[in-house]
Formats: C-alpha cells, structure tokens, sequence
C-alpha cells in the first residue's frame, strides 16, 4: 500500500530527493503544477515507470489525490518507493506554495469538451422539441464525434478548443515567488 505525504512534508524536503510525478493529463498539468513535477498521466504511468531514476523515490501527485492513489495501485507491483501527496494540488494551492501554469484556464481540455458537448446535445433536445425536429441530428453528430473520439483518442472538438485564447501557453508562476524566480517545466 501506498504512504501520503502532506504538502508541508513536501515543501520542507530537499529537492532532487524524490521524482516528483503528476499523474493529471497534461491540460490540467499546463494550466498549474507543482516546480519541479513532471508530468506522465496516469493512463501511461505503467508503460514509462522504466523512464524514470530507480533511485529516488516517486511522489504521485493529481488534482486532490484519487488519480495519485488509484496510480500507486497499478505500480505497487513495481516494487518501488512510492507517496502519494495528501490532497494533491489543490491541497499545494491552498497552503499558499507556489505553482508553475503555462495556460491561463483552469478548467482542464477534457472538462471543457464534456461541457461543449452536453450543451451542444442539451440545445438539440431543446431546439427539437421547441423549433424543428430535425435539431435531434445536433445531438447524434455530437454522440457520432463522441464515439469517434473514445474509439481513436482524436477529439476533433479538445482539438478546437486547445486553439482558443483561453488555452494558449503562457509561461508563467500562479502565486509564490515573481515568475523570474520560478522555475518552468514544458
């Protein structure tokens, strides 16, 4: 089984002393992360354990822990030193340290896709009940996009959306030191 770790235990140790992992994808690792984490989302964390120093040991990291932990689940085989961060990043922002963003959203890609499709399949429903009934094609185009991106993992929409302004990389620090001092991972 997995041990946790508190965000003042992290903060407090010296670095180079632990891989800091972030299982999130890599939308929500872009828009705030911790300095120094690196990202591999959890759906590739089996596959690319070989990539990293078995030396040190590995500090799982997600949004408030439950990918971290569900993650250390699936590498405990591995028989490797692994911590999950105790309430994950959320957690780290609410102790005041500092994260690294380089998008300006908060709102990770794939949440941004489930609210662009159900509102496009919510006005079809109401257009095709209110206006014509032919608005009910608005919601199979959605679900036809849907399967199509579940079945090949190409999101036409994610695609449109990582295009907006919103989305767009920046590089700099949200919170803690003046982002010269911060330090950036792509």
């Amino acid at each position: 089984m997995d041990s946790a770790l508190s965000v003042s235990q992290l903060r407090n140790r010296a670095s180079g002393v632990a891989l800091l992992v972030d299982v999130r994808s890599s939308s929500e690792f872009a828009s705030g992360h911790i300095p120094g984490a690196i990202n591999i989302p959890m759906e590739e964390i089996e596959a690319r354990l070989d990539d990293l120093d078995v030396n040190l040991p590995i500090v799982l990291i997600c949004q408030s822990g439950k990918r971290a932990r569900m993650s250390s689940s699936l590498l405990e085989p591995c028989q490797r030193q692994i911590t999950v961060l105790e309430g994950g990043t959320q957690a780290w922002i609410r102790a005041g340290f500092p994260v690294v963003a380089s998008v300006r959203t908060r709102w990770s890609l794939e949440r941004q896709v489930r609210l662009g499709a159900g509102l496009l399949v919510l006005a079809g429903v109401i257009l095709a009940l209110t206006a014509n009934p032919l608005w009910v094609f608005l919601c199979g185009f959605v679900g036809l996009g849907l399967t199509f991106a579940g079945l090949t993992d190409i999101c036409a929409m994610g695609i449109i959306l990582g295009k907006m302004p919103w989305n767009r990389r920046r590089q700099c620090s949200i919170g803690g030191p003046p982002p010269e001092q911060s330090e950036s991972r792509p």
